[in-house]
């Protein structure tokens, strides 16, 4: 998806994961993707730039959709579809 897309997506949870260190980012998302259904799109904010490695590659592991990263001024927005 481009920058535009992730921008306009409407997310079912958010995971503010900001401030906390790798693997707390990581962490929270295993807890809160019990709380959407298959299908539904979780946004996952993080200022930990290991994040932005760890999520896909769990996301990948577990068969979840990976969206893509949007980038912002002190943490980073990653997007994911629950399998």
């Amino acid at each position: 998806m481009t920058t535009e897309e992730l921008k306009a997506l409407t997310p079912n949870q958010t995971v503010d994961a900001r401030g906390t260190a790798c693997p707390g980012p990581l962490l929270a998302a295993k807890k809160a993707i019990g709380e959407i259904e298959s299908g539904e799109i979780m946004e996952i904010l993080s200022s930990d730039e290991g994040t932005k490695h760890d999520i896909p590659k769990w996301c990948d592991k577990m068969e979840h959709e990976f969206l893509g990263i949007v980038e912002e001024d002190s943490y980073s927005r990653l997007f994911l579809r629950k399998a």
